[in-house]
């Protein structure tokens, strides 16, 4: 029996808002970031837009804005995932250092005590799983994101997403490396320490103490390979 009750429901769901979807853009860079699409693969528009169940013409705009911003390079008349070689990497961690470094700074100056205890948490949450890099590698990745976010500098957020974009090419984690997790961890504990004592050197040298370990990680894992 329909009621004024059904009709107010009915109203009520046409009214909520639907969950938003991602685009083209963001499922593929979610690819890379991941790591189901790695340095050297071919990316095809009709592959894709069956994988996500998106039409040609999104796939490509989003392959063209990905090749814009250094992701992908032309093979030939193919797309590949671009990867990085030293010189790359040595500039990418040189402006990562000092953007995060800055970061760190900021957030010691304008971090909220909830700001700071979310922090602290994090990194209490993540001693937990360093036996599993890849969901340390997402941890990380959450943890220097508050980092940025406790910046309260929307310009320099701006900048540091474009350089994780970046991160992205690499087809490993440092945290995979035998032992650099746990001194990942303290060098995390470290950083939160500088920022909850409101120490914006020691903050700033706490963020380049840990991105300059974890190049040098990086520079070793590339040696091997």
């Amino acid at each position: 029996m329909f009621s004024l009750g059904d009709t107010f429901i009915g109203d009520l769901r046409m009214t909520q808002p639907r969950p938003q979807l991602k685009d083209a853009y963001s499922l593929i860079l979610e690819a890379i970031d991941t790591g189901t699409f790695k340095p050297g693969d071919r990316l095809v528009e009709s592959d894709l837009a069956e994988k996500f169940g998106v039409s040609r013409t999104p796939i490509r705009e989003a392959l063209q804005r990905l090749e814009t911003q250094s992701l992908l390079a032309r093979d030939g008349r193919s797309l590949i995932v671009a990867s990085l070689d030293h010189n790359q990497l040595s500039e990418l961690y040189a402006v990562r250092s000092e953007l995060e470094g800055l970061a760190a700074r900021l957030a010691a100056r304008h971090a909220t005590p909830e700001e700071v205890r979310v922090l602290r948490n994090m990194v209490n949450e993540d001693r937990r799983i360093t036996d599993d890099p890849m969901a340390l590698a997402r941890a990380n990745r959450r943890f220097h994101k508050m980092i940025h976010l406790a910046s309260h500098n929307r310009y320099l957020v701006q900048q540091l997403d474009l350089v994780h974009r970046s991160m992205a090419l690499m087809s490993s984690t440092t945290l995979a490396a035998e032992g650099r997790s746990s001194v990942a961890m303290d060098e995390h504990e470290a950083i939160v320490n500088a920022i909850e004592k409101r120490d914006e050197d020691g903050a700033y040298d706490a963020l380049k103490v840990h991105i300059s370990s974890a190049f040098e990680t990086r520079l070793t894992l590339t040696a091997d390979s």
